[in-house]
């Protein structure tokens, strides 16, 4: 009998962008920079080329507007960002989680991502289509699913494709303690962490491989320029009712 398993995609040639979202600048250790390499080094391994920094390195105006200097600021580094978002076919937002939630960095980033969702790519698409987003925390407290649902949920609707088990993260116990890099914390040897982190890389590589394959979303029904409402239901039909 032929085998039904998968053709695993080729990730040679993608490019993936991690964006920490830590509240540390550089060179202070990040917690979650740990869980950053070892995601990036699957991602490595099999071929993608990896690009990563951390936000709170860069002046980054707050608003949602694609260049905040056209707004009232003397400064913004987000355009120049922006070009390295946009050469992705994969984003990964990581942070940490305060007060049960995601860090007000990674709230600014993602504010900033979605001041470029209006634009347009060739096909008339809005310009994160075809891209594969996914999300990383860490924390000791809780909150893992909660900041993930916000990441996630903000990223497809700016776009972005979500795989299965896309996210990963760790936390400690209950109240204050060792983070994940801290000495006896017990976080990079975690085995549910470092399994939800692979199924999570591979699932983002997967993805974005099939849909470079694919050439990207159909463009059928979704573009910009183009949209129609489409048939209206029958009313009358007992099913619709």
């Amino acid at each position: 009998m032929a085998s039904t398993t998968p053709t695993v995609p080729d990730a040679q040639g993608l490019r993936a962008l991690y964006i920490n979202c830590t509240l540390n600048k550089s060179p202070a250790m990040s917690h979650t920079q740990g869980l950053i390499d070892r995601s990036a080094a699957i991602m490595t391994a099999a071929g993608v080329s990896v690009d990563q920094f951390r936000a709170v390195d860069h002046d980054i105006a707050t608003g949602v507007h694609p260049d905040m200097t056209e707004h009232g600021w003397a400064s913004d580094e987000w355009p120049q960002l922006l070009e390295r978002v946009l050469a992705a076919d994969i984003l990964v937002i990581a942070g940490p989680i305060w007060l049960g939630d995601n860090s007000s960095v990674t709230r600014r980033v993602i504010e900033r991502l979605y001041s470029h969702s209006g634009e347009l790519n060739e096909h008339g698409q809005y310009d994160y289509y075809g891209r594969v987003g996914g999300a990383l925390l860490t924390g000791n407290e809780d909150g893992i699913k909660h900041c993930s649902m916000n990441i996630l949920y903000s990223l497809q609707h700016i776009g972005y494709v979500i795989p299965p088990q896309a996210d990963a993260g760790w936390i400690g116990e209950v109240g204050p303690g060792p983070s994940y890099l801290d000495e006896g914390s017990g976080g990079p040897e975690n085995d549910f962490t470092n399994r939800n982190t692979t199924f999570m890389t591979h699932n983002l590589m997967h993805l974005a491989a099939m849909l470079r394959a694919a050439g990207g979303i159909p463009a059928e029904g979704n573009r910009v320029d183009e949209w129609e409402a489409g048939p209206t239901p029958d009313s009358t039909n007992p099913e619709y009712r």
